[in-house]
């Protein structure tokens, strides 16, 4: 390991945490600040790339394949390094954050993966971000358990071959993490995310027959993807493991990344393993970048843009001919559904909907697939054990079937689906409902039995920016209703007196709710549209 002088960085405006020195060692925090030093101003850089390319899409209204690296495509030698044994069958991933609680739940739950979540599905308090690392290495190290003061539950881990591997998701390029700076320059979250991971369980996981596994969120561009593989080729000689150790799988949740799939595998080969469909951040980044595109760029309701669509249709074709045609797992999105304790004919039609969607996408190629519940994992292994039997994968599927034009991933006028008045009102409620558990510390949340994260309220308060904007016009009650400013705000109102209503003054008052409310509100109806909901929302999270 590299000798290096003592860190420059700073613990800021946190208060101590039990055990935090057992992540936040001088030796860590050393790693971190080096990565900080190497990397953060080609983050900086990439940053400002993504803003000039939002501008040439307001300006041409389109996109297309990257005609500087058409080579990359054409060349058909190349593929990705072979998966490890850990990550060869990924026929089912569970995702959720890393709480105490999760991770035994996750690891337990028959999936053969767990995504342990530091982005979407994790609210990035101090206490987050330090007790779930802590969380991940007592795990790894097999001291772990959980009682739940409220039910006198218990929770531990099963023997060590019934647990799923973890693929850990740090926070995107854009979230910085204020408690600790360099110079008085926040640091990076993600490297902070990666960094004290990595620094921590990398040899250990070796030890365990895994690996340092990486899901890379919110990447825009192949020169993204490259800026990973550095810190990959950099944090590995650093702490003294062969090359090609970490292995990544890329969402592929931005509309510019879905035209350089195979330009983000080539820069990430050494240590790719993957790409996934990720369906809510997708529809956002549709909106953010086509925004001021015109009415034939406005998303209907979420809940009206199924799979099956057209352009959501050659978008996770496209998807799976890349990865295998590379040598890479194609893993499919989430089943976000939540059983329901009280309701059993709810869970037969939504297990039927969860069901039909892993069939198909089974059917269609895919090499696994997300839940976001464990009761969710057997439905998902049926519908894949009944497409891979024996098999790990079905990478030999090469769907050389597909041929997707640059227009196709934009088609959004070829679904028959309008904006709906409820539409409106539902966007409403999950960004209400959802920012005001994330600004109490929750990332994971469950609203209307589907759980929501960080993606899902990105869609909800980008739609209703998207629809007043466009000024969409609705049938309601018998009337036109335009979409206009005042609308939200009329609707947000009866939402949130409708809260105060169903859970009572004092719970309402104990909440956050009219903070929510008010952000909710900030970020749908600015004129100035903001990049990530959570950049406002992180200056007020205590």
């Amino acid at each position: 390991m590299s000798a290096l002088a003592p860190s420059p960085l700073a613990i800021v405006d946190a208060e101590p945490l039990p055990r935090q020195e057992e992540v936040l060692t001088d030796a860590a925090l050393a790693f971190v600040a080096e990565l900080h030093r190497q990397f953060t101003p080609r983050r900086d850089e990439l940053l400002a790339r993504r803003a000039e390319r939002r501008a040439e899409i307001a300006r041409t209204s389109t996109l297309d394949f990257l005609p500087e690296t058409a080579a990359v495509r054409e060349d058909d030698s190349w593929r990705v390094a072979p998966a490890p044994a850990a990550l060869n069958d990924r026929r089912v991933e569970i995702t959720g954050p890393t709480d105490r609680k999760m991770t035994i739940n996750a690891l337990n739950s028959g999936a053969k993966v767990w995504l342990a979540d530091f982005e979407d599905a994790s609210a990035p308090t101090w206490e987050n971000v330090v007790l779930g690392q802590l969380n991940l290495t007592d795990a790894y190290e097999r001291r772990i358990d959980f009682t739940d003061e409220r039910t006198g539950k218990s929770y531990a881990l099963k023997g060590a071959d019934e647990l799923a591997t973890v693929v850990m998701r740090p926070r995107g390029w854009h979230l910085d993490e204020r408690h600790l700076q360099v110079e008085g320059r926040a640091v990076p979250g993600a490297l902070v995310d990666f960094g004290l991971y990595f620094f921590h369980n990398a040899k250990h996981l070796i030890e365990l027959g895994k690996g340092p596994y990486f899901y890379l969120p919110k990447t825009e561009s192949y020169l993204e993807a490259r800026l990973w593989n550095d810190i990959f080729v950099f944090a590995q000689d650093y702490v003294g493991i062969p090359q090609g150790t970490v292995r990544a799988t890329v969402l592929i949740e931005t509309i510019t990344a879905a035209y350089q799939m195979e330009e983000i595998l080539y820069e990430l080969r050494d240590h790719a393993s993957g790409l996934n469909a990720g369906r809510w951040d997708y529809l956002f980044s549709i909106v953010k970048n086509f925004r001021d595109g015109g009415s034939k760029f406005v998303l209907p309701d979420r809940n009206l843009v199924t799979m099956t669509a057209p352009f959501m249709r050659a978008y996770t074709e496209l998807l799976v001919r890349t990865c295998h045609k590379r040598g890479a797992h194609a893993i499919g999105g989430m089943a976000a559904f939540i059983p329901s304790r009280r309701d059993a004919e709810v869970n037969k039609v939504a297990f039927e909907k969860v069901a039909n969607d892993k069939d198909r996408e089974a059917g269609d190629g895919f090499d696994g697939s997300w839940v976001a519940h464990p009761d969710l994992v057997p439905i998902a292994m049926k519908s894949f054990d009944a497409v891979l039997g024996e098999k790990p994968n079905q990478k030999d599927r090469l769907r050389e079937d597909v041929k997707v034009a640059p227009e196709d991933l934009i088609a959004i006028d070829s679904l028959d689906a309008k904006p709906t008045y409820d539409g409106l009102v539902n966007a409403v409620q999950v960004g209400i409902r959802y920012i005001e558990a994330w600004l109490r510390g929750l990332g994971a949340v469950a609203i209307f039995n589907l759980m929501e994260d960080a993606a899902t309220a990105e869609i909800s308060r980008s739609q209703i920016w998207q629809w007043i904007n466009a000024g969409v016009v609705f049938e309601h009650d018998g009337e036109t209703v335009t979409a206009t400013a005042d609308l939200a705000r009329k609707v947000a109102a009866e939402e949130l007196a409708a809260i105060r209503t169903e859970i009572g003054d004092e719970a309402f008052t104990a909440g956050k709710w009219q903070q929510a409310h008010d952000l909710l509100l900030q970020v749908s109806l600015d004129a100035d549209y903001a990049d990530f909901l959570t950049l406002p929302a992180y200056e007020q999270l205590r």
